[in-house]
């Protein structure tokens, strides 16, 4: 069982989810996430707000690169579909441009199905 996260592009999460579905992996997590890599990404960069004041400040001040506005994708899949997961996501986002994102993949100890407290790779179906 293999645990999956990817940062992307938000332009790419409908494409990415999409793509996934075709495969028969429908079932992820998406959530917004900020953050930068060693390149220099293309794009504008986000602005601080009212909520995050002290995200851009240090930056600003400093001349160093701003955060990125992402997506981070997660999702959970049996071993024999770890290669299916990453070659799809792979294949939405490659550009070849700086800022096409990152997956990692982690070794998952378990996954239980809250409702039936079923264990194992058929709680992934």
């Amino acid at each position: 069982m293999k645990l999956i996260l990817a940062i992307i592009r938000i332009a790419k999460m409908n494409e990415t989810k999409v793509a996934l579905s075709a495969v028969d992996l429908p079932s992820f997590t998406a959530m917004p996430i900020i953050g930068r890599g060693a390149g220099r990404a293309i794009g504008p960069n986000i602005q601080a707000t009212k909520n995050h004041p002290d995200l851009l400040a240090s930056s600003a001040v400093l001349d160093m690169p701003r955060m990125k506005s992402k997506r981070m994708i997660t999702l959970v899949v049996t071993d024999d579909k770890k290669d299916l997961a990453v070659e799809t996501i792979i294949k939405v986002n490659q550009s070849g441009n700086s800022g096409d994102g990152k997956i990692i993949v982690i070794d998952a100890v378990d996954s239980i199905r809250v409702r039936t407290a079923e264990s194992g790779d058929i709680t992934l179906d």
